[in-house]
C-alpha cells in the first residue's frame, strides 16, 4: 500500500464527545451500521460486512474455523452480527460435500482419499438405497462471535443474539487493554468442553482502532499478543483522496436512501433533512476518521514496540473495493505464525 500523502492526526470526532446527545449518537451509530450492511446493486458487489467475511476466510485459510471471534469495540453491535452470518454461511457452503462410501478408499470432490473410520462398507455402497455421507455439517465448521465493549449495549446485543445461535455477548464492561482472563479462557475452552478442539481467540476491531491514541493502541496490542491468537482491523476509510471523497459520497447516499431506511421514524428523518445533524456528523467524523486511520506499517510499528514478544506474529494487509468508484475497505490481519 502506498504511503499516505497526509500524516496521521489524532483529532477529535463529534460522536465521541460527552456533550453530544445520546439519542443523536444512536442515530449516527445506526447510520454507520447501515454503511457496513447495506448493499446497493450496481455500485456494490456485496456489503462491506460480507467483504470482511471474505477477507477472514481468504487470509486465515484453513485456520479460520479454529478461532472464536471477539469484537472488543462492538458499540451497538455494528457489522459483527452480519459478519458472523456471512462467514458462517460461507464456511458451511465451502466445506459441506458428499463422499461416495467405500470400504478402503473414496473419492472426495474428484480426488482419491483414504477411508476414515466413518466410511461405510462395500456392501453399503452396493445398496442403491444408501445415501452419500455429509462429511462436514454446520456444527463442525461454524464459528462463534462475541460482542463486548467498555460501554455495553446489552439491549441491542440481546436482540442481535436472538437471530443466531453463534452470536453471544458479555453484559459487563470489557477493557480491550486488559481483557478478563476468565472471559478469554471461557471462549477458548467452549469448543473443547463440547467435545471439539480448543479454539484460539481472534480479536476484531471494526471501524474502531483509529479511535485509540498511540499509548492506548500499544496497550491493547500488548494485551492481544499476550492473550490471543490473532486480530483483525477493518476500516471503511484511509488517509487517501479516495477515502476522503468516500465520506462525501456516503453523506449523499444518506440523503438519498434515508426514506427507505427510516420511513417508520419521522424524528430520524427530521434530523436527516430538516436539521441535518446526522449526515453532518457522519461526514465530519468520517473525514476525521480518515486522518486518524493508521497504515499497516504504522500498526506494525506499534505492535513491535508494545512491550510484548511479537516475533512470532505476522501481519498481512490490503484494500478491497466495496463501493464504486472510490470506496475501499482497508484491512489488517495479524496472527501467530504457524509452527
Amino acid at each position: 500500500m502506498a504511503t499516505p500523502w497526509i500524516p496521521r492526526m489524532h483529532l477529535w470526532e463529534i460522536d465521541d464527545q460527552p456533550w453530544f446527545p445520546s439519542f443523536l449518537r444512536a442515530y449516527v451509530q445506526t447510520g454507520l451500521t447501515h454503511a457496513w450492511t447495506v448493499h446497493i446493486p450496481l455500485l456494490q458487489s456485496s456489503s462491506p460486512a460480507t467483504v470482511v467475511a471474505d477477507v477472514l476466510r481468504r487470509v486465515l485459510g484453513a485456520s479460520v474455523s479454529r478461532h472464536t471471534y471477539i469484537d472488543f469495540c462492538a458499540g451497538a453491535g455494528g457489522p459483527t452480527p452480519f459478519i458472523e452470518r456471512a462467514l458462517n454461511s460461507q464456511l458451511v457452503r465451502s466445506t459441506a460435500h458428499r463422499v461416495p462410501a467405500t470400504a478402503s478408499s473414496g473419492v472426495v470432490d474428484g480426488e482419491s482419499k483414504a477411508a476414515s473410520a466413518e466410511t461405510p462398507s462395500y456392501a453399503a455402497v452396493a445398496d442403491p438405497a444408501t445415501k452419500a455421507t455429509i462429511v462436514c455439517d454446520e456444527e463442525d465448521v461454524a464459528v462463534d462471535f462475541v460482542l463486548t465493549d467498555l460501554h455495553p449495549h446489552v439491549e441491542s446485543w440481546e436482540a442481535a443474539s436472538k437471530k443466531s445461535d453463534r452470536l453471544t455477548y458479555v453484559s459487563l464492561p470489557v477493557d480491550a487493554a486488559n481483557a478478563p482472563a476468565d472471559l478469554l479462557r471461557r471462549y477458548a475452552r467452549k469448543e473443547d468442553e463440547d467435545g471439539g478442539s480448543k479454539k484460539g481467540i481472534f480479536r476484531l476491531f471494526n471501524l474502531a482502532f483509529h479511535h485509540f491514541d498511540d499509548d492506548l493502541a500499544r496497550a491493547i496490542l500488548k494485551n492481544t499478543v499476550e492473550t490471543s491468537d490473532g486480530f483483525g482491523i477493518f476500516e471503511l476509510q484511509d488517509r487517501s483522496p479516495s477515502g476522503l471523497l468516500t465520506c462525501f459520497v456516503f453523506g449523499f447516499f444518506i440523503f438519498l436512501i434515508a426514506p427507505l431506511l427510516y420511513w417508520w421514524s419521522p424524528i430520524r428523518l427530521f434530523f436527516v433533512y430538516v436539521v441535518p445533524v446526522v449526515p453532518f456528523v457522519l461526514v465530519f467524523d468520517g473525514l476525521i476518521s480518515c486522518l486518524r486511520t493508521r497504515t499497516a506499517e504504522e500498526v506494525e510499528t506499534l505492535l513491535r514496540t508494545c512491550g510484548a514478544d511479537s516475533d512470532g506474529w505476522e501481519i498481512q494487509s490490503g484494500r478491497e473495493q466495496f463501493l464504486w468508484p472510490c470506496g475501499n475497505l482497508s484491512w489488517i490481519v495479524c496472527s501467530k505464525k504457524a509452527t
